[in-house]
């Protein structure tokens, strides 16, 4: 802690003015604040994933698709059919859950229809198991 002593116009000849020399402890909170960049250690923004080696398998057959669409105002088709409310799409997701290897689902959201309906779908497939499952036609959001 230094004090200046003499120079100042403010208080008479011969008094010392208490006047805290800072520049010491300035220094001393830049290396401070040095020490605390390096001890840091550097993130990276990676994620491990075990990727399989070599070439896929060839794929055999190809895969069944079931398309549900979903109009402007909630009404759920079920590959060109309109099904007439949510138990009858629930009991057609319950049997392609079922089905020993299920075919994907593919739901087209029509563009002006309501969030909640589409997330009742989506809903209702996650209840009952399918696992398959993706939002197609997405392109459409883009504007």
């Amino acid at each position: 802690m230094g004090m200046n002593v003499g120079g100042g116009g403010a208080p008479e000849d011969g008094e010392v003015a208490p006047e805290m020399n800072t520049t010491p402890l300035i220094d001393v909170m830049l290396v401070l604040l040095v020490m605390l960049i390096i001890t840091i250690p550097i993130q990276t923004h990676a994620v491990k994933l075990d990727m399989p080696a070599g070439n896929p398998p060839p794929v055999t057959e190809q895969p069944q698709v079931v398309t549900i669409e979903v109009d402007f105002d909630g009404t759920v088709i079920w590959s060109g059919e309109v099904l007439p409310d949510r138990s009858t799409l629930e009991a057609k997701l319950q049997a392609v859950a079922a089905m020993p290897t299920q075919p994907e689902v593919h739901l087209r959201p029509n563009k002006l229809v309501k969030y909640r309906y589409v997330a009742a779908v989506l809903a209702s497939a996650q209840r009952v198991g399918v696992s398959k499952i993706g939002i197609v036609g997405n392109e459409q959001f883009l504007d």
